[in-house]
């Protein structure tokens, strides 16, 4: 381990500590501090990768994990996104549909994205029950939305979850408009 990845560890471990998160979080960020060395490099060593389609990684407290606070920002790179920018110049409001699965967390993942986007003036869809990811393509199109994003981690073990990505097409994102979401 480098002393500069353990040092950047430590300087994201310390930022989750502060008032910018909830209790629990700060309690979890405080542990892995009190651990050291190791605890804090996967967590927090760097930021959790927006790539073709989406992100999936384990659930749990850090900048390289799934949680509220990573969806969010990665969220917020959608939100910011304006119809202008890759549709032709259209001024109407940003549409989206959420959908979410079994997989461990993913109706609250789906509810904190929702609030997310609502807050960002996005009309947002979000289904009440568990769907399949085919059946979230299908609502983006019949919706007229602009993307479309599933909670799902299928193919993973319990640990992780994932957050794709679909584009107005119904068809995942891809590059270069997944740059954007960084």
């Amino acid at each position: 381990m480098s002393a500069d990845v353990l040092s950047l560890a430590t300087q994201n471990a310390t930022l989750w500590t502060s008032d910018l998160f909830d209790a629990e979080t700060r309690a979890e960020a405080r542990a892995l501090l009190e651990q050291g060395g190791d605890a804090l490099i996967e967590p927090f060593y760097k930021d959790l990768d927006f790539g073709t389609g989406g992100m999936r990684g384990i659930m749990g407290v850090g900048t390289n994990r799934i949680n509220p606070y990573t969806l969010g920002l990665a969220t917020q790179g959608l939100a910011r996104l304006r119809p202008s920018t890759f549709f032709h110049g259209t001024q109407r409001p940003f549409k989206a549909a959420i959908a979410f699965d079994s997989r461990n967390n993913s109706q609250s993942f789906a509810r904190k994205v929702a609030e997310v986007l609502s807050a960002n003036g996005v009309h947002t869809y979000l289904f009440e029950d568990l769907r399949p990811t085919p059946e979230l393509s299908f609502a983006v199109r019949e919706l007229g939305c602009d993307f479309g994003i599933v909670l799902t981690a299928s193919h993973n073990p319990k640990e992780y979850n994932g957050y794709k990505v679909y584009w107005n097409d119904g068809g995942q994102l891809v590059p270069p408009h997944d740059s954007a979401c960084d």
